[in-house]
């Protein structure tokens, strides 16, 4: 009975610890690894001993995340191209991100963002400012001091709000700029994808190795607007490129004999594109075959 309570009790938490690992991790295969080894661990428990699961599975999954990042960092160092986050679909409830519980906080330029910062930082970054621990409960998590959690937290937000939008766009604005983007795109105007864009717009494409992408960033307005207009030529002619909510924002996914050719998410400043994240791995798109 005790093997039946454990099981029941875990699978509560399931949904939740898997967008903890998620936001730590930036990849759903490498949390949801994180996620049955924290099962593991649990199942080896005595759940009588343990006042708050929750708590005690919180700790568990984040301190194996960021065992994993610290050991992971050379591998996205040799990684070929620029690493960008595994996209997750958030308007598809039978996908482990489709439910608003879930959806909250999984913006592409975010995990990005939190891809720079140490793994304590963005452990202790995350469980304060999404899921609200007090500092007291994220220095036990993180086996630190209080003092030392409100340091980790205070560098982390001051990182994250440097590289974040000056003004963050409503809803409408951001549909209306996605919107132009298509159109300019598709009308071919180079003046017209300039004026969309901010001057210092930064494109990254992930390829991983696997497929055709940039090497590496490519900046400014006029070189971005060129490289977009450069591909729409050498476009497969049964590509099929669509809107969809992908980590909780509109972003453009790609189809190609119905399997995911791309997935292409923006960053926005106001009325202007800062980034824009194309991530073409076909091991980062698994989420989007059949959908």
């Amino acid at each position: 009975m005790a093997a039946v309570s454990n099981l029941e009790t875990f699978d509560q938490h399931r949904d939740y610890l898997t967008g903890v690992a998620y936001r730590m991790l930036g990849s759903l295969s490498e949390a949801e690894d994180m996620v049955q080894e924290s099962f593991l661990r649990w199942h080896r428990i005595d759940p009588r001993e343990i006042q708050s699961p929750r708590a005690w599975l919180t700790t568990s999954v984040t301190r194996l995340c960021i065992d994993h990042l610290r050991s992971a960092r050379v591998q996205r160092e040799e990684y070929i191209g620029p690493w960008l986050p595994e996209p997750v679909p958030t308007d598809a409830p039978e996908t482990p991100f489709g439910r608003a519980e879930l959806a909250e906080s999984l913006e592409m330029a975010l995990l990005v963002v939190l891809e720079r910062l140490a793994p304590a930082e963005r452990a202790a970054f995350l469980l304060r400012e999404t899921f609200d621990y007090s500092y007291v409960e994220i220095a036990t998590i993180l086996d630190k001091s209080k003092a030392a959690c409100r340091q980790l937290v205070h560098r982390a937000k001051v990182r994250v709000q440097a590289e974040r939008p000056r003004f963050e766009p409503t809803a409408v604005e951001r549909e209306r700029v996605v919107g132009g983007f298509a159109e300019a795109l598709a009308t071919g105007e180079l003046a017209d994808l300039v004026a969309l864009f901010s001057e210092d717009i930064t494109l990254y494409s992930d390829g991983g190795g696997k497929v055709a992408a940039a090497r590496n960033p490519i900046y400014g307005a006029d070189k971005v607007a060129r490289f977009f207009l450069g591909l729409r030529p050498k476009a497969p002619a049964d590509l099929v490129v669509g809107p969809r909510q992908v980590n909780g924002e509109t972003a453009f996914v790609a189809t190609r004999g119905g399997e995911p050719y791309f997935v292409m998410s923006f960053d926005i400043d106001g009325d202007r594109l800062r980034a824009i994240h194309v991530v073409r791995n076909p091991e980062k798109l698994r989420l989007f075959v059949g959908h």
